[in-house]
């Protein structure tokens, strides 16, 4: 058992709805990684690397949780949102609110939604989980 499975038990809401087969999880992909760092075969800068961007819809648009930063142990996680497609800007839409969602799922196009945990403490960012959107 991971090191890390205890914060993995915990429930993962976000604003990204699981719904479809072609769903893909990266819970797996987090815990390799984190085991890496712990073993110490990957420098914590390499890992704590969020973009400023990220970093401020972390703070102003994420969703907050309760789980606590598996790099830092400082602060508590946000899940933030982002979501690209048709009639989108090219650098995604982050998404602040479940509503925005539901009416982008109603739109015809495909969409690409994406659920990212970010440390605003430390910079430590993993996607958790994408899924596809929309009428196609």
């Amino acid at each position: 058992m991971s090191r890390h499975s205890t914060s993995q038990n915990l429930t993962r809401k976000g604003l990204v709805p699981v719904q479809r087969s072609g769903d893909v999880d990266y819970r797996l992909a987090r815990e390799r990684l984190l085991d890496a760092w712990a073993e110490g075969q990957l420098a914590t800068d390499l890992i704590c690397d969020a973009q400023p961007m990220l970093l401020r819809n972390a703070e102003h648009c994420g969703e907050k949780t309760e789980i606590s930063c598996p790099i830092c142990n400082e602060a508590q996680l946000s899940n933030v949102t982002y979501v690209f497609g048709p009639r989108l800007p090219a650098h995604g839409r982050c998404i602040s609110v479940s509503v925005e969602l539901d009416r982008i799922n109603k739109r015809s196009g495909e969409f690409t939604a994406y659920l990212i945990e970010v440390c605003i403490s430390c910079g430590w960012n993993h996607m958790i989980r994408s899924t596809t959107l929309g009428k196609y």
